[in-house]
């Protein structure tokens, strides 16, 4: 089944583009190849609830088992040694991608606080852009009883734009709310 926003990207959103930039082949226009979920758990290492409470939260929100990332040194100070849990990712793509990037214009960020829009400077200068979020609360599959404690996460979402114009421009026809300046 083909997702809403990949037809809204075939049908609206590659023509406007094509038309905007100027594109001579179908292939230069920007799209989303993949959006990573990273969520760093710095008490995983003491608390191991915390790290399986929120693989949960991660897979409800994405669809998707999230995998488990390890400290690569140890670090007294942190109290963490080598091989340690200290976070969690989760790599989406294709129909997958599309459905949680849908969610996410359109229910999630809608639902945050005294929201104005996401940031315009957020762009890496090749065209991907990264977002952070406070709680996991958003996300309408989260129910409010079912979490231990409120956390965050960043959404890192990787376009084949070149620059940061042609990455927005991709971001704003899909109806990322970007903050005027």
């Amino acid at each position: 089944m083909a997702s809403r926003l990949k037809n809204y990207y075939q049908e609206t959103v590659l023509p406007k583009l094509t038309e905007e930039f100027q594109y001579k082949n179908v292939h230069q226009v920007p799209k989303v190849i993949k959006i990573t979920v990273n969520r760093g758990l710095g008490e995983a290492s003491q608390n191991a609830k915390a790290l399986e409470s929120s693989q949960k939260e991660l897979a409800t929100i994405t669809g998707q088992q999230p995998v488990v990332t390890r400290a690569k040194k140890a670090i007294a100070g942190f109290k963490l040694r080598e091989g340690m849990p200290v976070g969690l990712k989760v790599t989406l793509r294709a129909d997958r991608m599309y459905n949680f990037l849908d969610r996410l214009v359109n229910l999630s960020l809608p639902r945050i606080r005294d929201f104005r829009g996401v940031s315009p400077n957020s762009f890496d200068g090749r065209g991907n852009y990264s977002l952070g979020l406070k709680e996991q609360l958003i996300f309408p599959e989260v129910e409010y009883d079912s979490i231990d404690q409120i956390r965050g996460m960043d959404i890192s979402i990787i376009t084949t734009a070149n620059t940061d114009e042609e990455g927005r421009a991709l971001l704003k026809a899909f109806g990322m709310p970007f903050r005027e300046k």
